[in-house]
C-alpha cells in the first residue's frame, strides 16, 4: 500500500508535529514552560493524534514525494491548515475554563506555522535527496562521455525550462552555465542558479569566459531578424547552435530539450507572432470536419491543429495512400482518443465524394488538395483544370448537397492576375466557393498566402542538397522575391480566419514583406557553416509560368482589417463572368480533349489577366553567369 511506503514520512511528521508542539509554547512563553502550562501534555496528545489522521484524509501519505510539485505544496498547507484548525476546536472544546482559559490563541498560530514549514520542509527534502541520488546514479553513466556546457539565449519561461530540464536529467551531457536575455531587468540576476550574464549581443564574450561548447537559442516568440543576429554571433563565436521550435510548432506541445533542432531557414525568416486567441477555433470543437488533401504538407498541419480543437470526427481524405496513412499515424499517437477516417479518394470522382460526404455530414470543410507546382501545371495543363477547378467544383456541389455549414479553400497569391496554367486554375476554385456561398448563404470563404516553408516541392530542400554537394545554387533569377510564412503559422491563421467568415470572402494573411532568393540561399550557406562566397550561385532563367515578384491582391482591392491582426479581408474589382454550368462543361470538354490551345482559350474567356502561351519572362531575357 502506498501507506506502508510512506511510514518513513508518517514518522517524520510525527517527530516534526511534537516539535512544532513544543516550539510554539516555547516561542510563545519560554523553556521552562512545561513547569507552567499544564496544559501542553493534552495538547502534545490531540495534535498526535489529529494531525496524522487528517494528513492521512488529505492524501499526505498517498504520494511520491521525490516528484514534490507546486500543487503538492498546495496540498500540505491545506492539510496544515485543517489539522490545526480542527486541533483548536478540540482544545477549546475540552479545556477552556480548566488551564488558565485554555490554549492561547497564538500557540495555535505559531504551531500552524511550524507544523506547514515541518511537514514541507521533510518532504522538500525528499525530493532534494531523490534528485541528488539521480544525479549521481546518471553521472556514473554517463562516466566516459563528454559533457557539453551550454549557453542559453532567452530567460523566459522556455529558457528555463530548458535549463532546468538540464540540470535535473546529466544524462543529456549538458551544463547550462548561464543565461542572455536582452530585458535590462534580468541583467545580473540569477534564476535556477544560473547568471543572466549579459543581452544576446554578448554571445561571443559569454562564449569566450566561460568556456562554452553549445549555445540554446530558447526564444520561441522572437522574429527572424532577432534569430539571424544571435545565429550570426554563434558562427562568429564558433560554437553551434541549436533551437527550440517556434510558438506555432510548439502549439499543443512542450518545450523540452529533446524538442531541440538546428536552427534553421524558417527560423530566421519567421517574424514576432501575433497575439493568439485561444477560443477562435472553438467552431471545431466537438465537430465532425474533414480536409481534403490531408496528407499533404498544409493538409497535414491542418488536421494536428484541428485536432488540438477536440473534433467529434476528423476525415482525412486524399488521393495518396501512403501520405493519409502516415498521417493518419502520426494523428493516433498524439491523440489516442481522436476518432480519425482516413478515406482515400480522388475529388475529381464527383460520385464519390458525394458518397463520402453523405456518409459522414461534416459541418466544417478545409478544402487543400491541389495541384500546386507552377512548371510542372504548364507542361500539364489539363491535369491543373481537372484537380484545381473540376475538383473544387465537384467538392463544393457535394458540401451543398451534404449541407455543409462551413467551407474554407486554401489558395495561393499566383491566383492574383495569374498568369500560369497553375494560378489560373486556383482564381477558378476561388470564383467557384465564392459564387456557391453568395448563391445559398453558407459561410463558404478563400484564405489566400505565398509560399509555405517546408511545403512539398519547396526551394530549401533543393537548395540544401546543392550546399551538401559542394555548389552550385541554382536561381532563376537575381530579382526573383517570394511571401514565406511556416506551415504552421499558416495553417494557424487559416484556422483563425475560418472561424470569421459569413459567405463569399476572401481572407488574405498578412505574409510581411517579400524575401529575395538570392538572400534566401546566402542564409542556408551560412546556416551550414560556409560563407556565401564559398558556394558559386548561378542563374538558370526564369522558368514557364513564373513572376519575379508575387501580389497578394488585385490592383485596386479595398484592404480591411479583422479581429486578428495578421488577417486581412479583401475586396476586389472583378470583371469574370460567373463560372456557370456550360462554363464548367466548357472547361471539362477542354481537359477531356487535352489541346492545350482550346485549354488557354478557355481560361482566357474567363480571366481577363491571363493571356495564352503567356511564360512570363523569357528565359534568354536573363544572363546565365554565377554572381560575382
Amino acid at each position: 500500500m502506498s501507506f506502508t511506503r510512506n511510514r518513513y514520512v508518517l514518522a517524520a511528521d510525527l517527530v516534526g508535529f511534537v516539535c512544532a508542539a513544543a516550539g510554539a509554547f516555547t516561542l510563545r512563553f519560554d523553556w521552562l514552560f512545561a513547569t507552567y502550562r499544564h496544559e501542553f501534555p493534552q495538547f502534545l496528545v490531540a495534535a498526535l493524534l489529529i494531525k496524522p489522521v487528517v494528513f492521512f484524509l488529505f492524501g499526505m501519505y498517498r504520494r511520491v514525494w521525490r516528484y514534490t510539485s507546486v500543487s503538492d505544496a498546495l496540498g500540505i498547507l491545506l492539510a496544515s491548515s485543517a489539522s490545526s484548525i480542527t486541533l483548536a476546536v478540540v482544545m477549546f472544546l475540552t479545556i477552556v475554563g480548566h488551564y488558565n482559559g485554555g490554549v492561547a490563541r497564538s500557540v495555535l498560530f505559531i504551531d500552524w506555522l511550524l507544523t506547514v514549514a515541518f511537514a514541507g520542509g521533510i518532504r522538500l527534502s525528499i525530493r532534494l535527496l531523490g534528485e541528488n541520488k539521480a544525479r549521481a546514479l546518471a553521472l556514473q553513466r554517463a562516466n566516459g562521455h563528454r559533457t557539453r556546457r551550454v549557453l542559453i539565449v532567452g530567460a523566459g519561461d522556455a529558457g528555463v525550462l530548458v535549463a532546468r530540464e538540464m540540470q535535473r536529467n546529466p544524462q543529456l551531457g549538458m551544463i547550462p552555465v548561464g543565461f542572455l536575455d536582452d530585458e535590462p531587468d534580468k541583467r545580473g540576476k540569477h534564476l535556477l542558479g544560473l547568471r543572466v550574464l549579459g543581452g544576446t549581443t554578448d554571445v561571443e564574450t559569454a562564449v569566450r569566459r566561460h568556456d562554452v561548447d553549445e549555445a540554446v537559442i530558447a526564444m520561441p516568440t522572437a522574429s527572424g531578424q532577432t534569430l539571424r543576429a544571435i545565429v550570426e554571433g554563434c558562427r562568429e563565436a564558433r560554437v553551434p547552435s541549436r533551437t527550440i521550435p517556434g510558438v506555432y510548432e510548439l502549439i499543443g506541445g512542450t518545450v523540452t530539450v529533446s524538442r531541440l533542432r538546428d536552427v534553421d531557414i524558417a527560423d530566421l525568416l519567421q517574424r514576432a507572432p501575433a497575439t493568439t486567441n485561444p477560443a477562435a477555433p472553438m467552431y471545431l470543437h466537438g465537430a465532425t470536419v474533414l480536409v481534403t488533401g490531408g496528407g499533404g504538407s498544409i493538409g497535414s498541419e491542418l488536421c494536428r491543429q484541428i485536432a488540438r480543437a477536440r473534433p467529434a470526427t476528423l476525415v482525412l481524405l486524399g488521393h495518396g495512400e501512403n501520405s493519409i496513412f502516415e498521417a493518419r499515424q502520426a494523428l493516433a499517437e498524439a491523440f489516442a482518443d481522436l476518432s480519425v477516417v482516413p478515406i482515400i479518394a480522388d475529388i475529381r470522382d464527383r460520385a464519390r465524394l458525394e458518397r463520402v460526404l453523405r456518409q459522414w455530414r461534416p459541418s466544417v470543410v478545409f478544402h487543400a488538395a491541389a495541384h500546386k507546382h507552377v512548371p510542372l501545371m504548364e507542361r500539364n495543363p489539363e491535369e491543373a483544370l481537372s484537380n484545381n477547378v473540376l475538383g473544387t467544383h465537384n467538392l463544393v456541389e457535394a458540401a451543398l448537397a451534404s449541407n455543409v455549414e462551413r467551407l474554407v479553400l486554401i489558395s495561393t497569391d499566383k491566383a492574383v492576375s495569374p498568369v500560369s496554367l497553375m494560378g489560373a486554375s486556383k482564381r477558378l476554385a476561388e470564383t467557384i466557393v465564392r459564387a456557391a456561398a453568395e448563391r445559398t448563404g453558407r459561410a463558404f470563404m478563400v484564405v489566400r498566402f505565398g509560399n509555405v516553408l517546408g511545403s512539398r516541392g519547396s526551394v530549401v530542400p533543393a537548395f540544401k542538397r546543392q550546399i551538401a554537394r559542394g555548389g552550385p545554387i541554382t536561381i532563376t533569377h537575381p530579382d526573383m522575391t517570394r511571401f514565406f510564412m511556416t506551415i504552421p503559422e499558416a495553417v494557424h491563421l487559416v484556422l483563425e480566419a475560418g472561424g470569421m467568415g459569413t459567405g463569399g470572402e476572401v481572407f488574405v494573411l498578412n505574409m510581411g514583406e517579400p524575401v529575395r532568393i538570392v538572400d534566401m540561399a546566402k542564409d542556408l550557406i551560412r546556416l551550414s557553416g560556409l560563407r556565401p562566397e564559398d558556394i558559386p550561385i548561378v542563374y538558370t532563367g526564369v522558368r514557364p509560368g513564373e513572376r519575379l515578384d508575387e501580389q497578394l491582391w488585385e490592383t485596386g482591392a479595398t484592404v480591411d482589417a479583422t479581429s486578428h491582426p495578421e488577417i486581412l479581408h479583401i475586396v476586389e474589382p472583378s470583371d469574370a463572368p460567373a463560372l456557370s454550368r456550360e462554363t464548367i462543361e466548357t472547361l471539362s470538354s477542354a481537359v477531356a480533349s487535352g489541346d492545350r490551345m482550346e485549354i488557354e482559350a478557355a481560361l482566357a474567356m474567363l480571366i481577363p489577366t491571363f493571356v495564352p502561351g503567356a511564360m512570363g519572362i523569357p528565359p534568354d531575357a536573363v544572363e546565365l553567369t554565377p554572381e560575382a
